[in-house]
């Protein structure tokens, strides 16, 4: 029974991830967050006065996924394209160091 009721809030998790572009491209993505930040701050402030609650305001965030998601695999691509290079000249040196 509670695997029954796992798998149901994961495959939910997924399909809403996926209904609001989450899992598309990077723009998707973007706008997604774009979305959310839109949408989000009005709910929270209805949520916490029917609560009573009182938060502080949210920071601001200047932020690109897709920005740093091209700035992530740029760095990976240009790490792995010295591996080979930097793995010899490691080995050339650990052989001078074991001479």
């Amino acid at each position: 029974f509670r695997f029954v009721i796992k798998g149901s809030l994961a495959g939910a998790a997924v399909y809403v991830a996926y209904d609001q572009g989450l899992l598309g491209s990077g723009t998707q993505g973007a706008e997604a967050l774009r979305k959310a930040q839109a949408a989000l701050p009005p709910a929270i402030q209805e949520w916490t006065s029917y609560i009573g609650w009182e938060l502080p305001a949210t920071p601001k965030f200047d932020f690109s996924p897709s920005d740093s998601w091209n700035k992530g695999v740029q760095t990976v691509m240009s790490a792995l394209s010295v591996a080979p290079t930097r793995a010899c000249e490691y080995t050339v040196e650990g052989w001078k160091y074991m001479k």
